[in-house]
């Protein structure tokens, strides 16, 4: 706590609030899954000032442009380091695919950059609500955790951080496995899965017309 005390995270977050304009399909928006990114490598004593700062700003030069490179990286002493880690973690749209961004990560970046997206995953995953996605997406999101995620699970353990790490590295990776289990199997369970999600759908549709008409 005493180490936390000392970080002065909130100008990183001001330049996260940017992402409140970014809406999540689950709900809410971009900011808050950066914050939870960052309240879960907390909650796994990753308690290192880059790591958290990276955290807390990583989708950010992804899904806004009004923080530039720059700005990140004169916000403060760690800002180079962690500019460097954001624009691993930044996946370029315009020509990468998912997945060529995902094996990227895996055989080419950073034991940093890794456990940052380990801490993503885990909020994405929370996230995976059912019926919200179709079940394509919901399955394909969990084929990409188990062909790119998992592996960097095993990636870390054999590098070289530091013991203590691994143990965490380890934990987080079970929490990974539990998370990419249960989904699959509501979404296995569901034979309707499909007509449900759009019956919930048009509900919610039309219970967002009353609110807004109330």
């Amino acid at each position: 706590m005493n180490t936390l005390r000392n970080m002065e995270l909130a100008p990183w977050i001001q330049k996260a609030s940017a992402l409140i304009a970014q809406h999540r399909k689950v709900g809410g928006n971009q900011f808050r899954h950066c914050l939870a990114t960052m309240t879960i490598l907390i909650d796994y004593h990753f308690i290192d000032s880059v790591l958290l700062k990276a955290a807390i700003v990583h989708d950010l030069l992804e899904d806004s442009d009004e923080v530039s490179p720059f700005e990140l990286s004169s916000l403060d002493q760690d800002g180079p380091k962690v500019l460097d880690l954001v624009l691993e973690l930044s996946r370029n749209n315009t020509i990468e695919t998912k997945e060529e961004y995902l094996e990227k990560l895996l055989f080419m970046s950073s034991s940093s950059a890794k456990i940052v997206k380990l801490a993503d995953r885990i909020s994405n995953l929370t996230d995976l609500q059912l019926f919200v996605f179709s079940q394509r997406e919901a399955e394909s999101y969990l084929d990409q955790t188990r062909l790119f995620i998992f592996p960097m699970v095993t990636a870390l353990l054999r590098s070289e951080i530091p013991n203590s790490q691994k143990i965490m590295v380890n934990e987080m990776g079970k929490e990974l496995h539990d998370l990419v289990l249960i989904r699959e199997m509501y979404v296995k369970e569901f034979n309707n899965y499909e007509s449900i999600r759009l019956k919930i759908k048009h509900k919610l549709k039309s219970i967002t017309f009353k609110r807004s008409s109330s």
